[in-house]
């Protein structure tokens, strides 16, 4: 399970030209799934994010997580995060996780995300083609996979 995490000052997910999601200050993250993924990598990583302290204090230095600056936190599937560039031009996603894997793996990402956050975050749609659009502010972007654990 892999994360593109965001702190952005503001994100939205259009579809077919209709905004679906929008946040103000928060983070807006991107996830992926693996065949081999499970519920403990899910909890892990919901952990991980709602703890990770990326926002500044009163001191400008990042210390606060998400929910102490009472930011948002917008969630988008993304298969693409697994794209092996490793052999010629055109990425293969062999490694993504199918949709009856996935998802299951991704609602459960959203359940998890509300309880460790206290809030619901907002989604984009799985499997939808979606327009994300968002002011990274710093900027702040941290990967984090539930392999590595880093």
């Amino acid at each position: 399970m892999r994360a593109v995490i965001q702190r952005v000052t503001s994100a939205s997910v259009e579809i077919d030209q209709l905004k679906v999601a929008e946040i103000g200050t928060g983070l807006l993250i991107l996830v992926g799934f693996e065949d081999d993924d499970s519920m403990a990598d899910v909890e892990w990583l919901s952990g991980k994010i709602a703890r990770l302290r990326v926002f500044n204090d009163t001191s400008g230095i990042m210390n606060l997580n998400v929910s102490e600056v009472s930011g948002r936190v917008l969630v988008v599937s993304q298969f693409t995060l697994h794209a092996s560039t490793k052999k010629g031009n055109r990425p293969s996603y062999i490694r993504a996780a199918r949709p009856d894997t996935a998802l299951p793996l991704y609602q459960y990402f959203i359940e998890k995300m509300e309880l460790d956050l206290g809030q619901k975050p907002l989604t984009g749609m799985f499997g939808a083609d979606m327009k994300v659009s968002l002011l990274n502010d710093g900027p702040v972007t941290i990967i984090i996979d539930t392999k590595w654990k880093e």
